[in-house]
Parts: structure tokens; C-alpha cells; sequence
């Protein structure tokens, strides 16, 4: 694995944008942390969460209700991992590290792991973003190509079309598939995972099983094979699309910035505050409606600056962090909708499928 280093440690721009940050909670007399916005918040989505499984799985309604019912119960669990689970395993989600950490379950609960997440994304993706060879959220060669640096194929000239169809099934490819790798190799994307507890492994393989038993035996005895196959399909097609769409707006678009450490170690010539502004976009700012159901990751930038900031605070926040960087002449980038950051989105694609 290629090294990649920092060449400029601190920079007065996140100097004094950390300065206003931190007035900011100080003058409004409030805790970087959730507060009750978000503890409600989890209320409605886990009510929603378990309501939609026992009415598909229990009580059974006619067939075309059961599967609008299985595509918002997909729907839903996106909701869960961008609300209660990215907050939590970032450690923001309360000032109680205990809170944190049973709520970081919820990854478990939707099939996935806690700790190999917060390898993944925590250390990895939020500090070397969009760097070829390190960051696992652009590593899907050869199926997808996210930036130049990557190998090109002719069946990427269509990726733009396939694309879709990819992230449609991403989260059974997680559950089943890449995780495993992840555990087995026990390394991401080259990069090493130094050391695995033994209850980290005892709850890798008990949430496994509670995944099996509780997505696919306990609905297969409830509604017979073929209902469950196209009820479990649907709801991760819509989990799969809305979870790989609002993270791919955020850093694979025609304006963001992407490294290449696959060759030779790498020295970034940037801070990593601006390095993480050059490498991210928002999108939807003006929407409350996204903001809401996002939990605030369509302000991706502020979250990748200040991860240990609950999601509540972004829309408060962004003014501040705009403002920084104009003063500093740092390029803030942001999409006014959904629609124009999807839009870059497949534009960006289409380049790199066909450029070689």
C-alpha cells in the first residue's frame, strides 16, 4: 500500500473556521452533540422501521400493498444508517460514548458491522477522500471507474446506464460479500485492520446470523419463498439506490477532486481541512425535507469537516463554513437540487467512460 501523507499539518483556514465553530455552540449556549431533534427523530424512523417489517412479515396485507410496504421498509432502513447509525458510530449522536456505541448497532441491525464501518469510513474515507488506491468508497474497479487514474474499460462507456444497476444491489453485495472480504483479508482496500477483538468477532458473526434469521428464515417461514425473494429484492434495491446516490452526489461528481496513491506514496500539498473541501459537495442546502431525511449529509462538506458534529447543527453551520472559505479563496462546491447534483453525477460517469 502506497503511503500518503499531509504536506501542510494546520493553515489559518480551518484555524479560524474552528474558532467560529466553536463560538458559534458557545454563544448559542448548545452541545455539538444530538438533542431531543434527534432522539425524536429516531423515534419515527425505528417506529417506522420495525412497523413496516411486522406488517409485511405478520399481518400480511394484499400483495401490492406488501410490496409498496417492502420498498418504503428499503426506504427506511437508508434512513436508519443516514440518521441514527452515521451519527452514532462518528461518536456525535450523544455526549455519552455508551449511547454512541449501542446505537453505532444499528449498522448491525441493517446486516452490516460497526467496527469494520468505522475503519472503513471513519479513518479511512474521512481522511483520504476520493484518494485512488486507499479510499474503499471509490475501489469498485473494474465494474465502475470513479476517477482518471483507473484502469479503463470498454463496458465503462456504459457505466453511466449499469451504474444503477450496481448500486441497486450494493447492500446485498455488502451484507453477503464485502464485508466478508473485509473480515477475511482483514485489511481494506490494502489497507491493514491492526487488530480485531474477540468480541468484535463474536458480534461480526452473531449479527450475521441474527441478519439471516431475521431478513430472510423469519419471512420465508411467514409469507413462502417467492414473496420473500421479491419483497427482499425490492426493499434493497431502493436501500441500495438511496444509500449509493446520496454518498456518490457527494464526492463523484464533475467538480470534486480526486489523488492517485495506486503507484507511489503520495504527499498531499494541501491541508487536509481544504483537502476535504476540494473532494466534497453539497447538494439540496435549501431543502429541510432532504435535510430531514438525509440526516444532513446533503451538507457533506461540513460533515467531512466536522465529523463529530451531530448532523442537527449543518444547516446552522454551513453559512460559517461558506463564508471561511470564500475568505479564504477555497472553492466551495454545492448543487442548488438533488436532480443537478444527480445530473453531475451521470455527466461524470459518462466522462470517465470516455476517457482512457
Amino acid at each position: 500500500m502506497a503511503k500518503v501523507s499531509f504536506a501542510n499539518r494546520t493553515t489559518p483556514f480551518f484555524d479560524e473556521l474552528r474558532r467560529e465553530v466553536d463560538a458559534y455552540f458557545v454563544k448559542n449556549q448548545i452541545c455539538k452533540t444530538g438533542d431531543w431533534r434527534l432522539f425524536f427523530k429516531s423515534i419515527i424512523i425505528l417506529s417506522c422501521f420495525f412497523a413496516s417489517y411486522i406488517a409485511v412479515v405478520f399481518i400480511l396485507p394484499p400483495g401490492w400493498i406488501s410490496f409498496l410496504i417492502c420498498g418504503f421498509f428499503g426506504f427506511v432502513m437508508a434512513l436508519v444508517g443516514f440518521n441514527v447509525m452515521h451519527d452514532a458510530c462518528h461518536g456525535s449522536y450523544s455526549s455519552s460514548k455508551i449511547v454512541n456505541h449501542l446505537m453505532g448497532y444499528s449498522m448491525n441491525l441493517l446486516g452490516s458491522n460497526q467496527f469494520i464501518w468505522k475503519m472503513k469510513h471513519n479513518r479511512i474515507h474521512h481522511t483520504f477522500t476520493n484518494v485512488d488506491g486507499v479510499d474503499d468508497d471509490i475501489m469498485k474497479v473494474p465494474v465502475l471507474r470513479h476517477c482518471r487514474s483507473q484502469r479503463y474499460y470498454k463496458a465503462h462507456r456504459y457505466q453511466h446506464i449499469y451504474g444503477f444497476f450496481v448500486y441497486a444491489i450494493s447492500t446485498i453485495l455488502w451484507v453477503s460479500l464485502t464485508d466478508g472480504q473485509k473480515y477475511f483479508s482483514r485489511s481494506i482496500s490494502g489497507t491493514p485492520i491492526l487488530h480485531i477483538s474477540f468480541s468484535e468477532h463474536l458480534i461480526f458473526w452473531i449479527s450475521k446470523l441474527f441478519y439471516v434469521g431475521f431478513y430472510i428464515v423469519v419471512p420465508v417461514m411467514m409469507v413462502g419463498w417467492l414473496p420473500f425473494l421479491v419483497g427482499y429484492l425490492f426493499a434493497n434495491i431502493i436501500f441500495g439506490l438511496t444509500l449509493s446516490l446520496v454518498f456518490q452526489m457527494a464526492h463523484a461528481v464533475e467538480t470534486t477532486h480526486f489523488d492517485n496513491a495506486t503507484e507511489q506514496n503520495l504527499v498531499i500539498e494541501k491541508e487536509w481541512a481544504e483537502f476535504q473541501v476540494m473532494t466534497t459537495a453539497d447538494f439540496s442546502q435549501g431543502s429541510p425535507v432532504a435535510n430531514w431525511l438525509l440526516g444532513g449529509l446533503n451538507f457533506q462538506v461540513v460533515h467531512h469537516l466536522f465529523p463529530m458534529i451531530s448532523h442537527i447543527h449543518y444547516r446552522d453551520l454551513q453559512p460559517i463554513v461558506k463564508r471561511v472559505c470564500e475568505k479564504h479563496s477555497i472553492n466551495y462546491k454545492h448543487f442548488p437540487t438533488f436532480i443537478a447534483a444527480l445530473q453531475s453525477h451521470i455527466n461524470y460517469l459518462k466522462l470517465l467512460g470516455r476517457e482512457v
